[in-house]
This record gives C-alpha cells, structure tokens and sequence, in this order.
C-alpha cells in the first residue's frame, strides 16, 4: 500500500509519537498524548493476550470442551493470541507512519505477520461458521460431516493460505523494488490478498449466518405449530430464537464493525490512490486488530461451560487437584 507523502498538509496527520517538518523529514515526538497511547495500546495487547489464553488453556485442559467444534475455536485462540503477541508490540514499535518513511526490515516482518496472522484469524472465524451451519442446518450429519480429520483439515487449509498470503505480498513487495513498472504485480497482489484476507471469507460468512438464521426460525415455527403439547413451550422456543438472532447478529457485526472500514479504505487507496491521512489509518487498523480481543468474548465467554472453565483457572482451583473431567454447566 503506497501513500504519497509530498503534500504540504500530511504534517499534521501522522502517528502522534511522530511529527513531520516542512521538508516531511519524520522525528520523533515523545509527549504525555504519545505517552497515553502506548499506554492504551499495550492495555489491548495484554487484554487479548490474556483472553486468548483464558480460551486456549480452558480447551487445553478441561476433557468436556475437546471437541472437533472447539478445535476451531482453538485455532482462532492461538492466531488471536499470536496477534497479541507479536503484531500488537512490533506494530506499537513500528507504526505505519514510521514504515512508510523509515522502511526496514522490521516493517517487513511487521507487515508479514499482521497479514498472515489477521488473515488467518478471519479463515478460523469463516471455518467456525462453516461448522456453524452444519450444527443448526445439518444436525443429522453433523458428527460425520464435521470429525477430527475434517476439523484439522479446515484448520491446515487455513492457516496455509494465511501464509501463502503473507509470503505473498512480501515477495510482491520485493519484485516491486527490482523493477520499474510493476502496475501488474501490483494489482494482482492487492486483487488475491483482499479477496483471500477478506472479502470472500465475509461472503460465505454472511450467507451461511443468514442461511442459519432461516432454518432457525422455520424450525422454531415448525415446532410452535406442530402440536398443543409442543406449543406450550413457545415461550422456550421463542427466547431460544431471540438467542440465536442475537448471538448471530453479534458475531457479524462486531466482526464487520472491526475489520469492514479497514479493508474498505484499503481497497479505495489501492486502486483509485485517494488521499487518506495516516492517523486514520492508523485508527482504522488498530480497529481492526481489536477484533482479536473481542473474539473470546464472542466465542466463549458467550458459554456458559466457558465462563465455568475460566472461573477455575483464574480462582486457581485447578492448581489444587485434577478437574480434567469436571462437568461444566
């Protein structure tokens, strides 16, 4: 992503730890603002990192929540945490403002890791609505459809492409550096990465969780009206669907909220090559990499046999004896 830099207003709209004179040479500028945002970043850092660990050690640990499903939330803990991990610290260190006028090596794997790490969070999400919709729109088949080897497929698949993609724009980025006109390169790249990062992934989200809510309310309907003695449970098949809309509604629309506008703006900049002041930028992918807190608080604090584990891990009750094979409620 290429942003010019010789307007003569760009000074007043870069990284806050940074600051550009009237010739846009970058310079430091360590203030209590600057201060207070390395504070609130690191605060997001350690929150994911903490919430994605509550996740994985509660699969890790507890017997009840090994599951193929799991498996998948699993995969999008540990690529959530990595996140926390390694992007959010390297990305505080090495801003985008920073990168585009001090470009080196460390902007490289900044830039590797944040793609192949954020891709491969948004494929573990795609995959968990795949199993999703099998759970509600396939219940019969499920437990054939969805088993061990499947589950570890989808997840060797995702993480693969995740790497492909990341690998990619690097390798993209280095033959743009030995060549003059690499317009080609340059489009295909930005063309396969937001498609495969971003927008087909939210495609077959968004139809499978419209498809979900469909047969989720025909089959609420379905048994309303099937006979007097089923009917007397409207209520409990009425706040089950108000439960499933709810949850459906939450899962896409923070996911959109977090990632739309950065993947929006990306897309406008890379091929109309609009104008974007880099603090917004830099606001919409911090935006974006939040989503990697919020996702435990999605996928498993929304359980209750999630909230069970992480009570007995914080309390330290799993330290005094073995509760592999407690019953979670």
């Amino acid at each position: 992503m290429e942003i010019s830099t010789n307007r003569s207003d760009i000074f007043i709209h870069v990284h806050p730890c940074y600051k550009l004179d009237m010739l846009n040479v970058l310079f430091s500028n360590p203030s209590a603002v600057c201060f207070l945002f390395h504070v609130f970043l690191s605060s997001l850092s350690a929150a994911t990192v903490c919430g994605n660990l509550l996740v994985i050690l509660s699969i890790a640990y507890f017997k009840q929540l090994q599951t193929p499903s799991n498996a998948l939330v699993l995969s999008l803990a540990v690529a959530d945490l990595l996140v926390g991990i390694i992007v959010f610290p390297v990305t505080i260190e090495f801003p985008l403002t920073a990168c585009i006028f001090h470009h080196n090596v460390f902007c490289t794997v900044r830039g590797t890791f944040e793609v192949c790490l954020c891709t491969a969070s948004i494929l573990n999400l795609c995959c968990i609505s795949i199993d999703r919709y099998y759970a509600v729109c396939r219940p019969l088949s499920y437990k054939t459809r969805m088993n061990d080897n499947v589950v570890l497929v989808m997840i060797l698949l995702s993480w693969t492409v995740s790497a492909l993609v990341g690998l990619g724009l690097v390798f993209v980025g280095m033959n743009q550096a030995n060549c003059e006109d690499c317009f080609v390169d340059k489009v295909v790249a930005n063309v396969m990465g937001l498609i495969f990062a971003f927008y087909l992934p939210v495609v077959i989200m968004l139809c499978i969780y419209l498809k979900i809510f469909a047969v989720a309310q025909k089959q609420a309907h379905s048994i309303q009206n099937a006979t007097s003695h089923i009917r007397k449970s409207g209520g409990a098949i009425s706040k089950m669907e108000k439960k499933a809309t709810k949850t459906l509604a939450t899962v896409m629309g923070v996911f959109l909220i977090c990632w739309l506008p950065f993947f929006l703006c990306t897309t406008v900049m890379s091929f109309s090559g609009a104008y974007v002041p880099l603090e917004f930028i830099e606001f919409l992918n911090w935006l974006a990499l939040s989503n990697s807190m919020l996702n435990p608080l999605i996928y498993a604090f929304f359980y209750s046999w999630f909230r069970s584990a992480f009570r007995m891990i914080v309390s330290g009750k799993i330290v005094h004896g073995n509760f592999t094979n407690s019953k979670l409620h």
